[in-house]
Formats: structure tokens, sequence, C-alpha cells
């Protein structure tokens, strides 16, 4: 091709992009070094991730003791993981018999079956897998405690991470339909359900958790009659469910306030009646526009889970504190909240992710 050669209008031929878009360097330019100030961010961060990363890599893996019988062996200078490898089982199960352990793992595993029809749209035999995940609270149940011929477990004996998973999953499976029947009741025009929901959703919004903690398990069984016990682990479930249930409302109470008026009174003249207008036009137009402030919700859960320690519930976290008040194992506070650190994050982040994919699927506005 020459430069004189000269083309009608419309037929002239696709040129390939610049050089400097589709090489190494001009995406370099591009995105890291367009201006001074994104250079001298990239220089930045390119200095500290040279300074950190290879010594945090070392401690945590290079030089680290995987397998020590006690904080005297570790010798390397690097992690001493020791106090989480040679208490994986409490780490996981808590004070769980060890003789039962199958049971806490035919629970994870049914857990995921039970989940996997409400996160993903194609699993087979879906509608089959929504009956087994509505029943699964009541097996999971008699699972871990006992039941249909399976030894009686305490409850005071679940800990680790399947108090956590346990204690997160049963939290958020409850407040969801909880939050959304208190923001439409906070919505309502009876005044009584209006007053109540309200009264409820301030009141355990203006109190910490762990002063409603408190209350479930020091001040409750003084007002119960003589004779009357309520499970420690079930009465923790419950202010967690309640708890998220507020926060939850207000989430979709700001949802529906986003759905203009005009859609409610379109689907009552078309002779929707409340309810079916609400379950099919508006409530899945609130709970797509509310899906970020959800699972943000669902994550502050699943972190607060964490304050059941002080009421003497031993969660993942409460497992390693008891587990550095061992004098094996004094000192050792960085591996044990480390290793905490990382398995939480894989669990918020994964939720994070979801919620995400979850967005750009229900996405109606054609945006590209």
């Amino acid at each position: 091709m020459t430069q004189n050669t000269k083309y009608k209008v419309g037929e002239y031929p696709s040129l390939p992009a610049p050089i400097t878009q589709t090489t190494l360097v001009g995406w370099l330019r591009k995105n890291l070094f367009a201006t001074w100030y994104d250079s001298f961010l990239t220089i930045t961060f390119l200095y500290l991730l040279g300074t950190i990363v290879p010594p945090a890599l070392d401690w945590l893996f290079i030089s680290a003791d995987f397998y020590p019988a006690n904080r005297n062996e570790c010798t390397s200078g690097g992690a001493c993981w020791g106090v989480v490898t040679r208490r994986m089982d409490q780490f996981l199960y808590g004070f769980y018999p060890s003789s039962e352990y199958w049971r806490a793992n035919t629970f994870f595993a049914l857990l995921i079956v039970a989940i996997l029809p409400l996160l993903w749209d194609k699993t087979p035999y879906r509608k089959q897998m929504f009956m087994f995940a509505v029943a699964f609270p009541v097996l999971a149940y008699l699972l871990l405690f006992g039941g249909f011929g399976l030894p009686t477990v305490d409850t005071d004996k679940v800990g680790g991470l399947l108090l956590t998973v346990t204690l997160g999953v049963m939290g958020i499976a409850l407040s969801l339909p909880i939050g959304i029947l208190l923001a439409l009741g906070r919505r309502s025009e009876m005044p009584a359900v209006r007053f109540l929901c309200v009264f409820f959703i301030e009141f355990i919004r203006g109190v910490p958790m762990i002063s409603l903690l408190f209350m479930a398990t020091v001040l409750l069984p003084l007002f119960l009659p003589k004779g009357i016990s309520v499970d420690q682990l079930l009465r923790v479930t419950f202010i967690v469910i309640m708890f998220s249930s507020a926060y939850i409302a207000e989430v979709i109470r700001g949802g529906l306030q986003a759905i203009p008026k005009g859609q409610l009174e379109a689907s009552q003249a078309l002779g929707l009646r409340y309810w079916k207008a609400m379950s099919l036009v508006i409530l899945p137009q609130a709970l797509k526009i509310s899906i970020p402030g959800i699972v943000n919700s669902f994550i502050g859960l699943f972190k607060d889970t964490t304050l059941v320690v002080i009421v003497g519930l031993f969660d993942l976290l409460g497992v390693g504190r008891a587990a550095l008040s061992n004098k094996e194992w004094l000192g050792l506070s960085n591996e044990v909240y480390v290793f905490i650190a990382v398995v939480f994050f894989v669990f918020c982040y994964s939720m994070a992710r979801y919620s995400q994919y979850l967005e750009v699927k229900l996405a109606t506005d054609h945006k590209r």
C-alpha cells in the first residue's frame, strides 16, 4: 500500500492498532506510566513489593518449621506452624469427639450440596436439591448433635471452624427472609405492625452485639422458670440471626425505596394482590439493587461470629487463643492470627466475588 493510494468513502481498509497500544511497552505506558504521578506510584509500589514480599515468603514458607513438637524445636528463624498443624483437629472441630469426626466431615460435605442449587442455577436436579436444602438444617442438627441412633454430643463440644461455619450459615440463611419481612413491615400501612418492626430494628441496631450476647447467656436464664433452660448455642444462634436481620432489613428497605411507587400501583391495577405484587414485581428488583449491601452484611455477620468467645464458646478465634495459652506454644501469636486471618479472608472474599458475579448476571441495564 502506498501513501498515494486513494479510496472511495467507506472503502478505506481497517488498519492495525498502533504498536504502542499492542506491545508490552505500550500497555505499561498506558496503564502504569501515563503521567508523572502514575509513574511515581508504580515505582513506589514496586519498591515496597520488593522490600516486603521476599522476607514475608521466607518467614511463611522457606524458613518455616511445619511439624515441630513444640516451640523449642523451631530453630530455622521462620514461622513455627506447629501451633497450627499439631492442633488442626481443634481448629477444625473444637472439642468434638475424635471418634465422631466423620459426622462433622459429612456435615461440611452436605452443606456444599445444600447451598449449590442456591448459588448455581445450572445445578443438576435443582428442584429436588432445593427440597434437600430446606430439610438440611434439621438433618444437620441430628447429624451433629445426635439422633436416629447416633450418639448424643453436647453443643458445647462444637467449636473451631465447625462452630464458625454453623453460626455463619444459620445466620445468613435465616436472617435474609426475616429481614425481608421486617423491611416490608416497616413500610406497612398498619400502625401496630409498623411500630413493632421499627422498634425491633432500631433497638437491635442501637445495641452492641456483645451486650445482646451477654443478655442471652447471663440475664435470660434468670427470667426462665425453675427447671427450664435453653441451650447456650441455641441462644447465641438466635441472637446472631436477630442481629443480622435488623441490618438486612434496613438494606432491603433502601432497595424498596428505590423502586418507583407507580410499579406497585400498576401491579395492583393488573389485579395482583399485595403479596403477589411484592414477590413478582417489587422484591426481585429491590433485592437486585440491594445485593452489595446484603453481602456486606453477610460478611460482617460471618466475622462477628468471633464474638461468641466472650460467652464461653470456642470458635476458630477462640481455639486459637486457647492454643496460645499452652506453655508449649507461648509467643506464637503471629502464626495463629495469620492462619485465622487467611481462613476468614477465603470465606469473605468468596462471598464478595460471588456477589459481583450475581450483579453482572442480573444486570438489565444493557451496559457494556
